[in-house]
């Protein structure tokens, strides 16, 4: 096996097991740890501590380290968390937390980096062009990666299912579910009820050895990568400071492109935050049980993974304006029917139907949204996906900060204004590109094939 390619897969088993893991613990904080919203809340704590560090820290670590170390040691942030769970408290979950989200981006912007330099290097050994090779490497990446959220699931609905206690859930619990849940904690215990502790344990030790053998695999498996020469030493020369970096980001604001593309950047961690923070807790685990959680998110994943290698390809044919207006009608039509349906164990199959359309708009909200930073904002790229980031990770920050202050209902309402402001200000967006290039198609060309490697660096 040619050794680049090789190392392809080294990171993309690595980070398959990794977010095996850590996807299925994300799902299922909500309703594992509801005491006092501590599950929420450490989600919250995760995605403002990424803030911190998708400004700072990638471009130190993977200059200091190289991509190799750079991932294996972020890799350690994640099983923190996974361990922080086995004693879920505000003062284990919530450390654990902050050193996951200090971890993420690092992790990310190496892994990027890594395939980015593979690529390159393979294209001038084989003759070929460099873009062709990184979109392939990326390609493989993602078809491996993708599959995580459904063996994370899998793990937890399989094992938490074995628990003994099962009970029925009376009508008058399932009173709480829904749009107008209940708040307090100690309504509806029956469909809420944790677990064994030794069933916990259980799924906790499988998470943790999963994040371990990721950690082993890139260690022992994956080798180091330097770019060539005169890049090493340009990186020398100029190596970016922390305010260098700070300041690049909040720069890239005086384009009015992107002012106007940031509730649309926020509306994607706010809806993902409704389906892993609310949906799996007042409407799965409510009128089901918590065993539900990782069947219903497998659904989602395995939707949201097909959709976007499907639209991936009918780009091409359709545009993102149309691709948009898919997305835009599916979440609305489901934010609708969530404010009126009431949840019953004995409509099984509507559990599964809301989180297959989310993941046919969140594949459009994910693969289109970067792709159109990627177009548009090409000579500054950088900065524009530090933006990406930042607005992305605090809409998570919001949505999984009011998500135990609130009802289902309000949040449904604040995601419906989200989403229509949002499609207003990316009209205005789309309104600028054709009144600075009327009648020039090579706009549509670069949104078609566009620069695929910068879709999948988020």
């Amino acid at each position: 096996m040619e050794r680049n390619l090789k190392n392809v897969l080294v990171i993309s088993f690595g980070f398959l097991l990794l977010f095996t893991a850590y996807g299925g613990l994300q799902s299922l904080q909500s309703s594992l740890n509801s005491e006092e919203g501590l599950g929420v809340a450490s989600l919250s704590v995760l995605y403002a501590a990424l803030i911190l560090s998708s400004m700072f820290l990638p471009p130190i670590l993977i200059k200091k380290l190289g991509c190799k170390w750079t991932i294996a040691i972020s890799m350690c942030c994640y099983i923190a968390f996974s361990l922080g769970n086995f004693y879920a408290s505000w003062y284990t979950l919530i450390p654990t937390s902050v050193i996951l989200g200090l971890g993420g981006a690092p992790l990310w912007s190496a892994k990027c980096t890594y395939l980015t330099i593979a690529g390159t290097s393979y294209a001038e050994k084989a003759g070929k062009n460099a873009k062709d090779i990184i979109n392939q490497y990326f390609g493989v990446f993602f078809l491996v990666f993708q599959s995580s959220g459904i063996w994370g699931n899998l793990i937890s609905s399989l094992i938490l299912s074995q628990s003994s206690t099962k009970v029925e859930i009376s009508e008058e619990d399932l009173e709480c579910c829904g749009a107008h849940n209940c708040l307090t904690d100690n309504t509806n215990t029956t469909g809420s009820a944790k677990p064994s502790n030794s069933l916990i344990y259980t799924l906790l030790g499988v998470y943790t050895a999963s994040g371990v053998l990721a950690v082993l695999l890139v260690i022992i498996f994956l080798d180091q990568i330097k770019s060539d020469q005169a890049e090493t030493e340009k990186e020398k020369l100029a190596a970016p400071s922390f305010w260098s970096t700070f300041l690049a980001t909040f720069r890239h604001l005086k384009d009015k492109r992107q002012c106007l593309l940031i509730p649309l950047t926020m509306y994607s961690g706010f809806e993902q935050g409704f389906l892993s923070g609310d949906y799996t807790k007042v409407y799965v685990t409510c009128a089901l049980g918590i065993q539900y959680v990782g069947y219903v998110m497998i659904c989602f994943a395995a939707v949201n993974s097909l959709c976007s290698l499907l639209f991936g390809k009918i780009s091409q044919f359709t545009g993102r304006k149309l691709l948009f207006a898919l997305a835009t009608v599916t979440n609305t039509a489901c934010i609708i029917a969530l404010l009126l349906w009431k949840p019953h164990p004995k409509q099984l199959a509507v559990f599964f139907v809301f989180p297959a359309l989310w993941g046919l708009a969140d594949a459009v909200w994910q693969t289109q949204t970067n792709g159109l930073y990627g177009i548009l904002f090409e000579k500054h790229k950088e900065a524009a996906f530090a933006n990406y980031r930042l607005w992305e990770s605090l809409g998570f920050v919001i949505a999984f900060g009011y998500s135990t202050k609130l009802q289902a209902y309000i949040k449904l309402y604040i995601l419906l204004s989200v989403l229509a402001l949002s499609m207003v200000t990316y009209g205005a967006v789309e309104y600028l590109e054709a009144k600075s290039s009327p009648g020039t198609p090579t706009s549509t060309k670069k949104e078609n094939g566009g620069p695929r490697s910068q879709e999948t660096c988020m």
